[in-house]
């Protein structure tokens, strides 16, 4: 049930630059290489951070911290992601340089995916909050996995349907990127929401 909770979260992971960022190679001049690179770095960069937050979930546990503060904790790191989410929804254009994009290297797509799913703050406090969630629920580390997979499937789903598709997803992805850089962040807040009560159920009890 944990592990369930925590998946809508992955959508969290990818709406905003990182998304646009992987629409953007998907129609770069050396797609292939330059997605797969994009989600190699991204899959190192989230499985690092999940992963660190929950053996700090887990030795708090162990050193007896109490169900409560680690519910505290979460909630602190999900309403400021939220908050993050809110402030930052007027950016109304992607940055200049993701305009650059179509003509990355496989070096700079690495570095990109591992840069933005890293470092961007909103996948900061939302991996801190999934691994201290799971770990706060006794979950062993590989439950950590099956979220990691899904933020990279969507990170990957550009690339996928441009294999599939083809013609017909090189016309639809610029219409699928000005939808997800205009309403992202409403479902990216509707989750927060969610886990955010979810977590309030778990400290009411």
């Amino acid at each position: 049930m944990s592990l369930a909770k925590v998946l809508p979260l992955a959508f969290v992971m990818i709406a905003g630059p990182q998304i646009l960022s992987a629409i953007f190679l998907a129609t770069s001049e050396n797609w292939r290489r330059n997605s797969a690179a994009f989600v190699a770095g991204a899959a190192v960069s989230v499985t690092v951070i999940v992963s660190i937050a929950f053996f700090i979930g887990a030795g708090a546990s162990r050193e007896g911290t109490s169900n409560t503060t680690l519910n505290v904790i979460i909630m602190v790191l999900l309403v400021a992601a939220a908050i993050h989410t809110y402030m930052t929804r007027k950016t109304s254009k992607p940055p200049k340089w993701m305009g650059e994009l179509e003509t990355a290297t496989p070096k700079r797509s690495l570095r990109l995916g591992f840069l933005l799913l890293g470092v961007f703050p909103t996948d900061i406090l939302t991996s801190f909050a999934v691994g201290g969630s799971l770990a706060r629920d006794g979950d062993t580390w590989w439950h950590i996995l099956p979220f990691v997979l899904v933020t990279l499937l969507f990170l990957a789903l550009p690339a996928l349907f441009l294999l599939i598709l083809g013609e017909k997803a090189q016309r639809a992805l610029p219409k699928v990127r000005d939808w997800m850089n205009d309403n992202s962040w409403v479902i990216s807040e509707i989750v927060f929401g969610l886990f955010i009560a979810l977590t309030a159920n778990s400290l009411a009890g």
